[in-house]
């Protein structure tokens, strides 16, 4: 029951985007259609799953017994952007029109501060293996769910008449805080 209880919270009420404000660059940028945000969700879901157990292993296995855990952000980097080049490049020749559509945003991955953000939040939280996967997972899975939901609404936002002071990022903005304030809702939950 905490498993599930921890992953529905990472999901909605610990939205890391929502509530944290971490990840706002690729929520931002790649949310101005469905199959982009979709798309986006995807990798940073999983770079964030595999990073946050390839550092749970490097930090438990190596770090911790060599009393060097000074050097985790380091070595968390350096994972994180690994696993965001090898998914560069597999996107970049199977999948050549998503690599297109991405754009910057894909290399990006290894900057954003919401796949470094989980990675640590695991660590400093001490959960375990399991606590870990269910965390990452779930916090990567909301991240996907708000800026998918975030992009169909865009471009709904698209279709409206919007006063001219409005358009672009000040109604992507006054969106953004009202989705944070209904996912506020499901604390009780």
């Amino acid at each position: 029951m905490n498993l599930i209880s921890l992953f529905i919270t990472s999901v909605l009420t610990e939205n890391i985007v929502l509530t944290k404000f971490l990840g706002l660059c690729p929520f931002f940028g790649n949310s101005k259609k469905e199959e982009t945000a979709l798309a986006m969700g995807l990798c940073v879901t999983l770079v964030t799953t595999l990073s946050s157990v390839i550092t749970y292993f490097i930090y438990h296995l190596i770090l911790v017994p060599t009393k060097t855990e000074y050097l985790s952000t380091l070595m968390f980097i350096l994972v994180i952007a690994s696993l965001v080049q090898l998914l560069v490049l597999i996107i970049k020749n199977k999948y050549k029109k998503l690599y297109k559509s991405l754009g910057i945003y894909l290399s990006l991955i290894t900057t954003n501060c919401a796949v470094l953000g989980v990675v640590l939040l695991n660590i400093n939280n001490n959960y375990n293996l399991l606590e870990t996967i269910v965390y990452s997972l779930g916090s990567s899975i909301g991240f996907m769910l708000v800026i998918y939901v975030f992009s169909t609404i865009r471009e709904r936002l698209e279709q409206s008449d919007i006063p001219k002071c409005f358009q672009g990022i000040p109604i992507a903005l006054i969106t953004a805080s009202i989705m944070a304030l209904i996912f506020e809702r499901f604390k009780g939950i």
